[in-house]
């Protein structure tokens, strides 16, 4: 008798190896070590809880032995190993772990000094009321999806109804696959307070949030040195947080002995070991590692913590403990890494994206939770609009029930009858004969009535999401005031706490970026002043079919704005764009944005300080044109933020900074120029995601090349000067224009450049065709208008060709001229090359005044 061989499939080991290590990665990550954002809880601390809640171990019932809660987690939810559950119930019994425990512990539950917990079997637990009230309530109202358990025989939640932000309450920490998270736990009050500020402003920046919640809140308390960690992990998802023990200096009675100074430590950092502490110290001691310390002990009992440290006579106290503090863990670094599931992915979350997470789960929660209770109040009200029926035709209802076979046929007699659902028959079929009387009627009828009041709220609720948001907030507070306590943590403003602008002179720099994408900065001095129509100097080394895009001065410690020409803004400080020499390339600008490398940087600007009295003003390649205020770019996300909405086949292209009494000069590749005010009158305020109006009509084949803001004095004295000038009185007012303090600059292509009187380009109204700003040599092909810049007597100028030359020269070297006027030679050119960018050099008193850069 023969048997079929088994079937052998061939198979790749590389890729089932690869199939096979992703799914495990992904069962870890998802499974087992990261908690989801919602609820804040993994799997396993998910299932314990949960089960306790099966079990009825609530805070005012008896405790039950930890073996008992973990068989039970084994057997239904969990079949991994009792020691990884137990492990799990210990730690979320830990007030040294957890800020707010969740489970309520009877036993030896560890100590700080990492003692293990006592054996299953003699400790006892059950839940806490926050773990109840915060975490548990309403999940049998339907609030949350359940799932089949491993083996289909039982039901769990895939999240806890959470009321209260748990993920950064107690904070978490777990190591994956290839990522890994730690989180840091905070105070309930300082948690409520940042929601309820969320909700009431959803567009609150995370400066304003951190306000309200600023620091962790360590369960051992302890010290937080400066801010500088906190904002960034807050701002970005990562940071290190430096934290301290609380220890003072005393001086030690003791009789026999003279008196002795003494460093006592009473609260440590956040998860250091006591007993490692003082193993550490006493190491070191005894190595000659650190000196002046005599004697050692650990002096804590229920009252709380105290380690004595005795000095030696001669010893400086002072000394001594900012050594424990350098080379011990009283002192040590918390990294944080807020990595969390959301939707099943795993993410790096800001503090403001962590609460919106949790603020929308909340909604969602509640809107599932009213649906339900909507639901039984409408199946109830139906039950009870039958009985009222039936007490209507009471007679004849009665009669109909005694002349029925039995109850089936009574049952659909009724329904014929009276019109009755099945529900409402079976309803008056059990009604007792007790509800018959007046006073039972009278209350069904009261039900049915509040029922119906209740309904209609219900249904209120669910069309009207600030009344979700308004009962979210009355939850956390009535959480917050049963459950909040002060502060434990101390958060160190340090005297003067070193920030990067701190540590980096504020130094005069060019920034420059080519058509492909390389991005670097050069302080100013590396070129020095030369006279006109000089050659200029290599700027930066480039591809072949490479050239400059973008050149701008700034200095080291102002906000660059990066605008794309998809209308979004990225943000980089100056100091943040590495250097590099006159002959290098600079570094890929995808390596500092996040940016794609089709997407194109058409403008920067930089900016010293958003102040709300300053506006930016945008100009597409369309000519469309707008302004919105400078503080709504104060807090540009890490991928960017909407600037300006555009219209299909446009480009954002240029960006000003402007006052509301300055004005606007345009000008085109064909020499035209435009000049208007950018008050409400002509350019009203606008949001971020919004087109514009148009800003200037063109001829045919021309286009606009730039755009440069006049300060509101040029505007008062055009408004004021005669629009009727004669030709002599023009002549005039070029001849004396050396009194001036502002000029037009114009720049073409071929090198040709020229001041014209800011009162030559009368101020018009938007959208027209302007004036003319320039004619060309007759003898040169090809020139084109390629700058429009308002320049003062003292300015100095970086002139930038597309082969990298630049060029510096003082503004006063170029001579003043007519609109009229061809301009003189203010760079000599190689062949094949031609001017791309102007920008001002920043004013030595290192406050960027006209930071707009050169396009």
């Amino acid at each position: 008798m023969s048997t079929a061989p088994d079937r052998i499939v061939p198979t790749d080991l590389r890729n089932e190896m690869s199939r096979s290590y992703l799914e495990y990665a992904m069962s870890v990550i998802v499974g087992r070590a990261l908690p989801d954002a919602r609820d804040g809880l993994k799997p396993v601390h998910r299932r314990i809880l949960y089960a306790m809640h099966e079990l009825g171990l609530m805070p005012d019932r008896p405790f039950r032995k930890c073996a008992r809660v973990v068989g039970e987690v084994l057997g239904k939810y969990h079949p991994h190993g009792d020691t990884a559950v137990y492990d799990a119930l210990v730690r979320m019994a830990q007030d040294f772990s957890m800020r707010h425990p969740l489970i309520d512990g009877h036993g030896n539950f560890g100590s700080v000094d990492n003692d293990p917990p006592a054996a299953m079997r003699y400790t006892e637990c059950r839940l806490q009321a926050i773990t109840r009230d915060g975490l548990l309530e309403d999940i049998e109202s339907e609030t949350v999806d359940f799932i089949d358990n491993f083996d289909g025989s039982q039901q769990e939640p895939l999240v806890l109804p959470a009321r209260i932000p748990q993920l950064l309450l107690n904070g978490s920490s777990g190591i994956a696959v290839g990522m890994a998270t730690n989180i840091p736990p905070h105070n309930l009050g300082e948690l409520v307070d940042g929601l309820i500020a969320l909700i009431h402003n959803p567009a609150i920046s995370d400066q304003e949030l951190i306000r309200y919640i600023p620091g962790p809140d360590f369960p051992t308390g302890g010290q937080i040195l400066g801010t500088a960690g906190i904002r960034e992990a807050y701002l970005t998802g990562r940071g290190s947080i430096t934290m301290r023990g609380v220890a003072t200096i005393e001086t030690l009675e003791v009789r026999g002995r003279p008196d002795r100074d003494a460093i006592i430590i009473t609260e440590l950092p956040y998860q250091t070991n006591k007993a490692a502490l003082i193993e550490r110290i006493a190491e070191m001691v005894n190595e000659k590692r650190l000196e002046g310390i005599s004697d050692i002990r650990d002096e804590s009992d229920r009252d709380g913590m105290r380690i004595v440290i005795e000095l030696k006579r001669d010893a400086y106290a002072r000394v001594v403990l900012n050594n424990l503090y350098k080379q011990t863990p009283l002192q040590s670094n918390f990294s944080v890494n807020m990595l969390a599931l959301v939707n099943g992915e795993p993410q790096t979350l800001s503090l403001k994206q962590l609460l919106e997470v949790f603020l929308e789960f909340r909604v969602e929660t509640i809107t599932r939770r009213t649906r339900y209770e909507l639901r039984k109040a409408e199946e109830r009200d139906h039950l009870l609009q039958g009985l009222l029926i039936a007490l209507g035709n009471l007679d004849q209802v009665i009669a109909l029930i005694r002349h029925a076979a039995d109850a089936p046929t009574a049952r659909q007699e009724l329904m014929d009858s009276y019109g009755l659902s099945e529900a409402q028959s079976d309803a008056i079929l059990q009604m007792q004969l007790r509800r018959l009387t007046a006073l039972e009627a009278e209350k069904i009828q009261q039900e049915h009535e509040e029922l119906q009041a209740r309904i209609a709220d219900l249904q209120d609720i669910l069309a009207r999401r600030d009344r979700i948001l308004a009962m979210i907030e009355a939850e956390v507070l009535q959480l917050k005031q049963a459950y909040g306590n002060p502060r434990r943590t101390v958060i160190e403003h340090v005297d003067g706490e070193l920030g990067d602008t701190d540590l980096i002179a504020n130094e005069k720099a060019i920034i420059l970026l080519t058509e492909q994408g390389y991005i670097k900065r050069m302080p100013v001095n590396t070129f020095d002043p030369q006279s006109r129509d000089g050659r200029g100097k290599a700027g930066t080394r480039m591809k072949e079919d490479d050239g400059v895009e973008h050149f701008l001065s700034c200095c080291d410690h102002d906000s660059v704005l990066f605008f794309s020409e998809r209308g979004i803004v990225y943000c980089l400080r100056a100091y943040q764009i590495p250097t590099g020499s006159r002959t290098s390339r600079g570094v890929p600008i995808v390596q500092l944005l996040p940016i794609s490398h089709d997407e194109k940087i058409t403008s920067i600007v930089s900016v010293s300080e958003f102040t709300e009295d300053e506006y930016l003003v945008m100009l597409t390649q369309k000519g469309y044109i707008k302004k919105t205020e400078l503080a709504a770019f104060s807090n540009i996300r890490a991928n960017g933020l909407i600037a300006i909405s555009l219209e299909e086949g446009d480009q954002l292209r240029w960006v000003r900074r402007a006052r509301p009494e300055d004005s606007i000069i345009i000008g085109s590749s064909q020499g035209m120029a435009i000049h208007f005010q950018v008050n409400h009158e002509q350019l009203r305020p606008l949001g971020r995601a919004t087109r514009g109006v148009r800003s200037m009509t063109l001829r045919e084949g021309d286009e606009l090349v730039g755009m440069d803001i006049l300060p509101s004095s040029v505007v008062a004295a055009i408004a004021q000067s005669d629009e009727s000038e004669t030709e002599e009185a023009e002549l005039e007012e070029l001849t004396g224009a050396e009194d001036q303090n502002l000029w037009v600059l114009v720049i073409t292509a071929n090198g040709y450049g020229k001041r014209v009187p800011v009162s030559q380009f009368r101020l018009q109204n938007r959208a027209g065709k302007g004036t003319i700003a320039t004619k060309f040599k007759s003898h040169l092909s090809h020139d084109a208008m390629v700058a429009l810049r308002s320049v003062t007597a003292n300015d100095e100028l970086m002139i930038i060709t597309s082969r990298g030359i630049i060029i510096r020269q003082a503004v006063n070297a170029i001579s003043i001229q007519s609109r009229a006027a061809t301009g003189v030679r203010v760079q000599r050119l190689d062949e094949d090359d031609q001017i791309v960018a102007v920008a001002l050099v920043p004013p030595s008193n290192g406050e960027s005044e006209d930071t707009n850069g050169g396009e």
